[in-house]
């Protein structure tokens, strides 16, 4: 397992709450940076290559920063309904208008987690530094029960998910009462599969 004194210098390079509490719940040192990162995607990615794309350049945007010992961690959610990606809702009218898109279906929620390092193997009197990157994607399926107008509006006047993709948080309110059945991990639906990136960590870390 991972102790206190792991020999890397964890740094979670987001802004979200939610993945920065559920990093703190695995009792491992790490810090927190903002990186301010092109969100864009090329049109023709679709599903989980969208968040993996988007992760990996958020770890491009940080890459110079990073120190000999740093191991930076990047994330992105998306959601998926239908073939189509629902992100973020640019005000509260947008977040009604998803949530009732949502209303008695079921979608995906993918979130890509990238793990970046310097390469230490070279000679770096001769050579500059080169990144190494490890990535993966978590699915989970979440079917909502078929949501009254009212519901939708108290929810949403109420809780303001305007950072959150797809319009809702599976920890507050409308997850207590909408969500019938999942597939998959719920914490990869707040943002952040834990288990997975505790996983990860482990096992990169045990190779040193």
């Amino acid at each position: 397992m991972l102790h206190h004194s792991t020999p890397r210098n964890i740094i979670l390079g987001s802004q979200s709450p939610r993945r920065r509490e559920l990093m703190a719940g695995l009792d491992i040192p790490f810090t927190c940076v903002t990186i301010d990162a092109d969100e864009s995607y090329p049109a023709n990615l679709k599903a989980e290559d969208i968040p993996m794309y988007i992760s990996r350049a958020k770890a491009r945007a940080y890459a110079g920063e990073l120190k000999e010992n740093d191991l930076l961690i990047t994330s992105d959610t998306i959601v998926w309904l239908n073939g189509e990606m629902l992100g973020k809702p640019q005000d509260e009218a947008d977040a009604k208008l998803m949530l009732s898109r949502l209303s008695g279906q079921t979608h995906e929620v993918y979130t890509a987690v990238c793990f970046t390092w310097l390469d230490t193997t070279l000679n770096h009197a001769t050579q500059p530094y080169t990144t190494l990157h490890h990535s993966f994607v978590d699915c989970t399926k979440v079917t909502f029960k078929t949501l009254s107008e009212e519901e939708i509006d108290y929810y949403v006047n109420k809780y303001r998910p305007l950072d959150k993709a797809g319009a809702y948080g599976v920890q507050e309110w409308i997850g207590y009462v909408g969500v019938t059945k999942m597939e998959g991990s719920y914490f990869n639906v707040m943002g952040f599969p834990i288990c997975r990136v505790y996983e990860t960590l482990r096992k990169l870390i045990s190779k040193e």
